[in-house]
């Protein structure tokens, strides 16, 4: 029977009644406590502008965790690379790996973290170049193994023995291809888009060119998941997330995530109980053993052995006992 890693995506959620603080305060309290429970992972996303989700500076973020955690791997999911300096990006993580080294990850990613205009704030008022991209890939893997890509006699530093590993996310077969082709590792975004997903995965796998950074190819999928003691309990609390999903989508993700009596309080249309259904395919809901079987299911379908789990639960004590029951479930070696 295959062994499943589990793994933690934290996009660091600001709760109704919250702030940036408490979201802050209750990441480190789930690091701490997943990594006292066996998880394998922990990244933290890159958000802008955003009243909603905390996250603007995951690196910051990493130190913070990284520090307050004994042997979970910490990363990034992720660094939007096309608003930065690859040079830059491989010096902040090789400082990153000098200090807590083989604990560090760097998932990269391209999207623009925000409304249009954060592209403009982020890079003086100019649109990035995003066709750059994969070059600008391939500079930061030269530069995180010491390498000079342009010649210029310049090299990431501080230097040492071990090197973080790139990871690409992405929700679409794109980004699988680009990590095929560079020879990163490469992680599908299941939260975001639950359709087509096993068909990158299976494209990434096929097509990989081995790199400087790892000669096999390396591949895990995240999902929003909410496990409770009871199915009853589990659907109560997912039913939150179902309604922060549907404010993002209607242009209200700077709402927060709500709460359960506001879920409950929410009155909803015809069309907004179809998008619900249809956003349950981004979802996994249930008790202890529902989850676990649906977990073993998705690994299953997409040929990994990783499943990063993306829990949005509030109050907190309800978000960790989720990872709780999940590391129970899998005998996690805590």
């Amino acid at each position: 029977m295959l062994t499943i890693k589990l793994s933690v995506l934290d996009q660091s959620p600001i709760m109704t009644g919250l702030d940036a603080k408490e979201a802050f305060r209750q990441s480190t309290e789930l690091a701490k406590r997943t990594d006292e429970l066996g998880y394998y992972r922990y990244w933290v996303s890159e958000h802008h502008s955003s009243h909603s989700l905390a996250g603007s500076a995951p690196e910051i973020l990493v130190a913070h965790l990284a520090a307050n955690t004994n042997r979970i791997r910490v990363g990034t999911g992720g660094i939007l690379l096309p608003h930065y300096s690859a040079y830059k990006i491989a010096e902040s993580f090789r400082v990153l790996e000098s200090l807590y080294p083989n604990r560090i990850d760097l998932g990269i990613g391209r999207a623009p973290g925000g409304m249009p205009n954060v592209n403009l704030a982020l890079n003086n008022g100019r649109h990035p170049n995003v066709e750059h991209y994969p070059n600008q890939i391939r500079e930061l893997m030269a530069y995180l193994h010491g390498e000079d890509p342009h010649g210029l006699n310049v090299y990431a530093t501080p230097t040492g023995d071990t090197v973080p590993p790139i990871w690409m996310l992405g929700s679409s077969g794109t980004s699988a291809r680009l990590a095929a082709d560079i020879g990163a590792s490469y992680s599908f975004a299941h939260f975001i888009n639950g359709y087509g997903g096993t068909r990158a995965m299976d494209r990434y796998l096929q097509a990989f060119q081995p790199s400087i950074q790892q000669k096999e190819p390396n591949g895990l999928v995240s999902i929003f998941a909410v496990c409770a003691d009871t199915e009853e309990r589990a659907e109560e609390l997912a039913s939150t997330l179902d309604l922060a999903i549907l404010r993002i989508e209607s242009g209200r993700g700077n709402e927060g995530f709500p709460t359960v009596e506001e879920a409950k309080q929410q009155q909803y249309s015809v069309f907004e109980k179809e998008r619900i259904q249809e956003n349950r395919s981004r979802m996994i809901v249930g008790s202890q053993q529902q989850v676990k079987q649906q977990i073993e299911a998705l690994a299953s379908s997409y040929s990994v052995d990783e499943v990063m789990v993306n829990t949005i639960v509030h109050p907190l004590e309800d978000r960790i006992r989720s990872y709780e029951l999940l590391a129970e479930a899998f005998q996690l070696e805590s």
